[in-house]
């Protein structure tokens, strides 16, 4: 390559060079005419390609200055260990301005110095091996020229890729120190503009980001915003959306009270990404929230859950957890649809995996699901979970489980505390990839002035005509032991004379009267072996029955009924107390 007083020596100028010379000498004397009968020259059509009817055009008369010239890639050379500058291309001086040759990089091409090049150059010259910077910003406010009126040129922003490549630079024979011919090992600096790319792949990484903000904040606003928090039961939930590169998945929880004490607690995981996976979480929870005002068994819920899902995409599918806490019979009855084991601490710090009467996860049809129960009484604590906690791409997941089980037996505190400590101790920060939900429940075990709010009383009854007046004798003398006042221990007696009255006309035996004071409300239940569930209608003037469950109706904060696991149906209702008598 020949420049104004520089010139570089490319692998294959030498060969060109030859060329050249070959060119200029005389031919040799043609072949002689083959003789008759030899085998003729192969016809184009054979697959050769065609001889050339002219001579062919090469490289060889390129300029250099020309083809570097003209190109739009920023192109600079430089030699020796401070390299000098030995030649900037029109492109290049149009974005940095005009260069002087021979002067050092340092001083002269004070932009690559700022982008970091100047140590890869020298790199290069050590190695004999090109190198790459990928996206570099370039900022050319301080570099390039004024504008033709003599103002100052805006600051203009781009992004450029570029790549350093040995090369040997000739000095030629000007009367120099060195003598003509000789060369020093250099560096062609070449740069690719990417603006374009990296503006485009930036915009992507917005669009995706707002994608995925938008999809968190619907994942949130669907989730419970304050867990109702039961009586007997201490409840906190976690979530944690994956990290900023991963999208939001379709994890979820919710707490429900049930009435008569009876709370549920649900945990799930719809399989996908995305806004589509948030906006089936949030219809396979509130289809929940209604099955669980049908007081139905955890598996009956799970069957309803499991059709709803086909429904609502055939190609999603959920995990889920549905369990319902019963602080009378202190059992936890649960059902899962190809959902994580719960985990239960017992008083004594020992963890247990519940039993995994499981079937296959939501959506997928054709299944009978089962329910199990587990203890949790007084003293005991329970977390749900998703995979997002225990799970790893490079462990098994049941090694993931016995490390959740590890660190739940030595956590401690309220719910809350213990939800971030399980977090904590799982390793999961805010650059997880999988989003990640805990449910954690106690069951406190109450004692002194506490425990004095919290009281069970319970009656069989035999059936036959004296079976009202020995209701209402035992539910005046417990309420009046309990400290109640007048006006709520008539509204009790009255609610429990009803509910016994309508067992012994509706139900069969056995029968049970059940009261149950709460730090905040009284409950009265009654339970009968039939399994026909009142219904609240009106009653007409003439008609003899029907009013008992309006009367309930009117009186109570809230009543319902439910068919119990063994046979039969449970008939209750609350009354909220009073501040001054929720904290005697």
């Amino acid at each position: 390559m020949n420049f104004t007083r520089w010139s570089a020596r490319l692998p294959g100028t030498q060969r060109r060079a030859a060329t050249r010379a070959d060119r200029n000498t005389p031919a040799a004397p043609a072949a002689a005419t083959p003789a008759t009968g030899s085998v003729p020259a192969a016809r184009a059509g054979s697959g050769a390609p065609p001889a050339p009817d002219g001579p062919v055009a090469t490289l060889d008369g390129l300029s250099v200055h020309d083809v570097l010239g003209q190109i739009p890639a920023l192109v600079a050379v430089v030699y020796g260990p401070d390299h000098r500058i030995a030649y900037v291309n029109d492109a290049y001086a149009a974005l940095f301005g005009p260069r002087t040759p021979g002067h050092p990089a340092r001083e002269a091409l004070t932009e690559l110095e700022e982008l970091g090049l100047l140590a890869l150059m020298d790199q290069v010259l050590r190695s004999g091996k090109p190198r790459t910077v990928k996206s570099r910003r370039v900022t050319t406010a301080a570099h390039a020229p004024a504008d033709p009126d003599g103002t100052t040129t805006r600051p203009r922003h781009g992004y450029y890729t570029f790549t350093c490549t040995p090369l040997r630079v000739g000095v030629p024979g000007d009367g120099g120190p060195q003598p003509a011919g000789t060369t020093q090992p250099g560096v062609l600096i070449f740069a690719a503009d990417v603006t374009d790319q990296v503006e485009a792949a930036e915009r992507l990484r917005t669009s995706e980001r707002r994608q995925r903000e938008a999809a968190v904040t619907l994942q949130r606003s669907l989730l419970p915003q304050e867990l109702e928090q039961p009586d007997d039961l201490r409840v906190a939930a976690t979530y944690q959306p994956g990290g900023q590169d991963t999208a939001v998945g379709g994890d979820w929880y919710d707490v429900i009270t049930l009435g008569a004490g009876r709370t549920a607690l649900v945990i799930g995981d719809v399989m996908g990404r995305g806004v589509r996976a948030a906006a089936v979480m949030g219809q396979l929870r509130t289809a929940v929230r209604a099955y669980a005002r049908l007081d139905l068994p955890p598996h009956e819920v799970l069957q309803l859950l499991d059709g709803l899902a086909s429904e609502i995409d055939a190609t999603q599918i959920a995990t889920c957890v549905y369990a319902v806490h019963d602080p009378n019979e202190g059992r936890l009855v649960y059902a899962s649809a190809g959902h994580l084991p719960i985990l239960v601490r017992d008083p004594e710090g020992t963890v247990h995996r519940a039993a995994e009467p499981t079937g296959p996860p939501l959506g997928t049809g054709g299944w009978v699901h089962t329910s199990g129960s587990v203890p949790l009484g007084p003293g005991c604590s329970a977390v749900l979970y998703t995979d997002g906690l225990v799970e790893r791409r490079d462990e098994d997941i049941d090694d993931g489980v016995a490390a959740l089980e590890r660190a739940f037996a030595g956590a401690t505190g309220t719910p809350q505390v213990m939800c971030d400590r399980l977090i904590r101790s799982l390793g999961i920060t805010d650059e997880h990839d999988d989003d990640v939900a805990v449910l954690v429940l106690q069951h406190p075990a109450r004692t002194g002035h506490d425990a004095e709010l919290f009281h069970n009383a319970a009656l069989e009854l035999l059936g036959g005509v004296e079976a009202a007046p020995r209701a209402r004798a035992f539910a005046s003398g417990v309420l009046a032991s309990w400290r109640f006042p007048p006006d709520l221990r008539d509204l009790g007696v009255l609610a429990a004379s009803e509910l016994v009255a309508n067992s012994l006309q509706h139900g069969t035996p056995p029968m049970k009267l059940r009261l149950r004071r709460t730090d905040r409300r009284l409950i009265i239940e009654v339970t009968d072996g039939d399994d026909h569930l009142p219904r609240r209608r009106r009653a007409e003037p003439a008609d003899e029955a029907g009013r008992g469950i309006s009367i309930i109706a009117t009186i109570a904060s809230s009543w319902g009924s439910r068919r119990t696991p063994g046979g039969g149906k449970a008939v209750w209702c609350e009354f909220a107390l009073p501040t001054k008598h929720a904290h005697v």
